[in-house]
């Protein structure tokens, strides 16, 4: 086949690609590509270079087996090694593996599976000596890692001793250790409040902590782990502690003696039942509380394994069958601007469609010009697309290798795509924004947010009647649906008696919504449902708010000053007074009252306590915790300073704690906040 220029090039360039996150990911620790688009343009490298076998380069990505480990930390040798899978993506690749095994198995080899998650986390090797855990090591190249022993020591799922009376001599245990995905999820919170970039994914935030230097940083992240096979190095098959040799006596027996062991895993006595296990969980995943990017799959029988052995790379008695993409490349075709209803211009790829997460896309918000900036997007941009939260499509980065010639940078509107009055960019924000009033993209989101379930929640109020409301000068603010009649309805397309009566009283039955839901359907910027619940609470009428200044708003826990401000401006604001004196009119509830369900002596037992909450707590949640305290009219917050009254202590308290003590904080365990609580419940 004659090479083109183009092949040649594609084939360099996906050759660098590849070696430069091979590196990173290995000796860098610092991954910047996803598995699953490795894994694509991998399998592109190896498609053309099956074809053009002559611009095979000695040092392509695919004539290695693997990495060299990081030596900021002792390298070790694995006595057992840690292969790592050969990858099927599906069903007919599924097929191959098995056929591929059958050929080289002796005749009438019958064989059953076992079926494992295959756990988005970091692979660890772990080494017990007489029952206790003596080493603790990375994968690194399958062949030497590094030894992260201290820091092994800190996730409680593993054992430091083995259960169980006369241990073998030496266990090699191989499994997974991980984040889940709350804990994931509130060590991003905590790196962003700190003002640290978050962790793109629980694998890379559970591979950087496990090579943390300070084993305390390890300690507080709370990674978990799964056992998934054992080796009993220098023991004879009759000296193992199995009741059989299979995979399935093994993960019985890591049970036993103390392991987790991934709970959903199956055997299978074919492979139309491994395929109907794998596109179970393709579903069924969505609910787990820890990531997993596909199924493992294994010959349960030790000595079929071991017949069957080893390719250079992999051991040809398993496969991982991984999942369609969670990122994928992908191509530009087009930027859209789209107008919201507070008048903020969002730019949107359109992209040549892409399999992520269940779905087909075609397109993800680009957020802002900053973004766009940050990006460096041009247009023809070859881009990694995933799903955020596997919901949300988002545009991760541009792959500049593959940038076409002459590409056009993109550049955000000067003039509103909607109105075509000019456009603004304050100093202080990313976002850029139409400011005209009369702006019908502003009209109609407003309107469509005042119906929407956390606000007014009106049904049949949607985008389409919407778009025929505004396009027809119906209604020029949300005021204008409380005039409407059921002849003005029954004007619009396809709209019939019975469905314009039913959306009469469905906008007559929202003049009942509680003031704090009127409030957040008001639109201000910053206010969402729960701050609205919030500054209705503490500020009952919209007299008491309205007339009210932003330091007040700002006092109550919870509100910044930002929040604060956006609210007493947007009351300052006429054409607002008189929205509110016309759904006044109209009926709308725009006071609430608030009734303490604490009794009397436990409602005022905190008065004036600024409290502050650190560890965890042996029955109560954060959020359980902390309700408590506000009913008994204490405050919490999220640090210490002289300002605090008391330290709520649970386990694992970190600095929180080390700073009361400095600053001669009172401190509380969980009984003790109880104890007063109950105190005060029982006074008259």
């Amino acid at each position: 086949m004659t090479v083109t220029p183009q092949v040649e090039q594609r084939i360099r360039q996906l050759q660098q690609q590849l070696q430069h996150a091979s590196y990173a990911y290995y000796v860098l620790d610092n991954p910047v590509m996803e598995d699953s688009v490795y894994d694509r343009l991998y399998r592109e490298l190896q498609d053309l270079e099956t074809q053009y076998p002559e611009l095979i380069m000695p040092d392509s990505p695919t004539q290695r087996v693997g990495e060299r480990p990081a030596t900021q930390f002792q390298s070790v040798q694995h006595q057992v090694p840690l292969y790592s899978l050969e990858n099927a993506f599906n069903g007919d690749e599924l097929q191959a593996w098995d056929q591929r095994w059958r050929r080289l198995a002796p005749p009438g080899a019958i064989a059953t599976y076992v079926c494992e998650l295959k756990i988005d986390g970091s692979a660890i090797a772990l080494t017990y000596e007489n029952g206790v855990l003596v080493r603790g090591a990375t994968r690194g190249d399958g062949v030497a890692g590094e030894e992260i022993t201290q820091n092994i020591k800190t996730i409680r799922s593993i054992p430091l001793k083995l259960q169980g009376d006369n241990p073998p001599p030496r266990v090699e245990v191989r499994g997974e250790a991980f984040l889940p995905l709350d804990v994931f999820d509130q060590i991003n919170q905590e790196r962003e409040q700190a003002g640290e970039a978050r962790f793109a994914n629980p694998r890379n935030a559970a591979a950087g902590t496990l090579r943390q230097l300070d084993s305390r940083v390890v300690a507080q992240r709370r990674l978990d782990f799964f056992a998934y096979t054992v080796h009993f190095p220098g023991l004879a098959e009759e000296e193992q502690p199995l009741d059989e040799r299979s995979q399935w006596a093994a993960l019985e027996w890591l049970h036993q003696v103390g392991f987790r062991v991934n709970p959903e895993r199956e055997r299978c006595a074919s492979l139309a039942e491994v395929q109907a296990y794998c596109d179970r969980w393709f579903t069924a995943r969505q609910e787990l509380a820890y990531m997993t990017d596909g199924v493992v799959i294994k010959l349960n029988d030790f000595g079929l394994q071991e017949q069957l052995g080893f390719t250079q790379k992999f051991p040809r008695w398993a496969i991982a069958l991984k999942y369609p993409a969670e990122e994928a490349p992908t191509q530009i075709d087009r930027i859209v601007f789209q107008v919201g209803r507070t008048g903020a211009i969002t730019p949107v790829a359109e992209f040549q469609p892409v399999h992520l997460a269940g779905t087909i896309v075609s397109r993800a918000t680009l957020h802002n010009g900053d973004r766009i900036a940050e990006l460096d997007l041009h247009l023809g941009d070859t881009i990694i697309v995933r799903k955020a939260g596997e919901i949300i499509p988002e545009v991760v980065r541009v792959m500049t290798d593959l940038r076409p010639e002459a590409a056009l940078p993109v550049q955000m509107p000067t003039h509103c795509p909607e109105c075509g009055q000019p456009v603004i960019k304050p100093s202080d924000e990313a976002v850029t924004r139409c400011i005209n009033a009369s702006c019908p993209a502003i009209l109609r989101g407003a309107l469509i947010h005042w119906a929407s379930r956390d606000a007014l929640d009106i049904n049949g109020v949607g985008e389409k009647l919407v778009q025929q409301l505004v396009d027809r000068q119906v209604v020029q603010c949300v005021a204008d649906l409380y005039d409407l009649s059921v002849d003005d309805f029954q004007q619009l397309e396809r709209m019939g008696q019975k469905s314009a009566e039913k959306l009469v009283k469905a906008i007559a039955d929202s003049k009942a919504k509680p003031w704090s839901r009127v409030l957040y359907g008001l639109g201000i910027r910053h206010v969402g449902s729960v701050n609205a619940q919030t500054i209705a609470e503490n500020f009952p009428s919209v007299e008491e708010l309205s007339s009210a200044e932003s330091g007040a708003i700002a006092a109550i826990y919870g509100i910044g000053p930002e929040i604060a401000q956006a609210v007493a401006q947007w009351f300052q604001i006429p054409a607002n007074q008189d929205l509110i004196r016309r759904l006044q009119a109209a009926g709308l509830s725009l006071a609430q009252t608030v009734v303490s369900t604490a009794p009397p002596a436990q409602a005022a037992l905190f008065a004036g306590k600024t409290f502050v909450l650190t560890g965890t707590l042996p029955t109560l949640s954060r959020d359980e915790a902390k309700a408590l305290i506000q009913q008994a009219g204490g405050k919490v917050t999220g640090s210490v300073s002289a300002k605090t009254d008391y330290l709520v202590v649970g386990e694992d308290a970190g600095s929180k704690l080390t700073k009361a003590i400095a600053l001669g904080v009172a401190q509380l365990s969980e009984a003790d906040l109880l104890a007063l609580l109950n105190a005060a419940s029982s006074q008259p």
